[in-house]
């Protein structure tokens, strides 16, 4: 599967059994990785299940690409706020930066647990295609 903007349309999955049970699991385990570690290890969680799964359904597949794809930019972003911080005189750039990671992070997990507990493909914003 390549990658595809926001605009294309998006193609059907199937989720069987627990397809969706691990899918939430997966969006859950990028959100707790962020927050407990202070947002340097959510991409741990979706990693984890994209290796294991991956080859199980297109739906696992997009779905824990997507989780960690965005959780690598939030974790990207994180780094930019603390050079930011480190320069001194951006500070301000840095704390919009973790405010605006911490938002994202928050608000797009909860809708993609929302969706994939619909048997749903949420299409995260700002992801870097790492993982397709």
């Amino acid at each position: 599967m390549s990658y595809l903007p926001p605009s294309a349309p998006r193609p059907q999955y199937r989720a069987q059994g627990d397809d969706r049970t691990i899918a939430v699991l997966t969006h859950l385990s990028g959100l707790i990785g962020a927050l407990v570690s202070v947002g340097w290890l959510g991409f741990v969680g979706p990693l984890v299940v994209w290796l294991v799964y991956r080859d199980r359904n297109a739906f696992l597949r997009a779905t824990s690409a997507g989780s960690f794809n965005f959780n690598l930019s939030m974790w990207l972003l994180n780094v930019a706020a603390w050079v930011c911080l480190f320069t001194v005189i951006l500070i301000p750039v840095a704390i919009v930066l973790w405010i605006l990671a911490a938002v994202l992070l928050v608000v797009c997990h909860v809708l993609a647990v929302l969706k994939a507990n619909k048997g749903e493909v949420y299409r995260y914003p700002l992801q870097l295609p790492v993982l397709q």
